[in-house]
């Protein structure tokens, strides 16, 4: 079993993404700079350098802490409770 800077990482489960886009911005008719992903749920909302910032916002209303970027060529990790990064398989 792999070792991670963090136990979060340890407790993942394969998840689907609940939209194409953030799905509050969707809902807005809002634009995002990047997407991030729940790896708890599957939410999908926008990075931190969108204006609404809907995956942190996601992260204080349900606490679940790690995304995902579901940007095309990376492949990381962010546990917001322990402000780690992990690179993904």
């Amino acid at each position: 079993m792999a070792q991670h800077a963090c136990k979060h990482f340890a407790h993942l489960h394969p998840v689907t993404p609940s939209a194409k886009g953030c799905e509050e911005c969707l809902k807005m008719g809002s634009s995002w700079v990047h997407l991030r992903m729940c790896l708890v749920c599957g939410h999908v909302g926008c990075c931190d350098s969108s204006p609404n910032k809907h995956a942190t916002k996601h992260f204080h209303d349900t606490k679940h802490p790690i995304i995902r970027s579901v940007e095309p060529g990376e492949s990381w990790a962010w546990c917001f409770v322990d402000e780690v990064v992990e690179e993904l398989p």
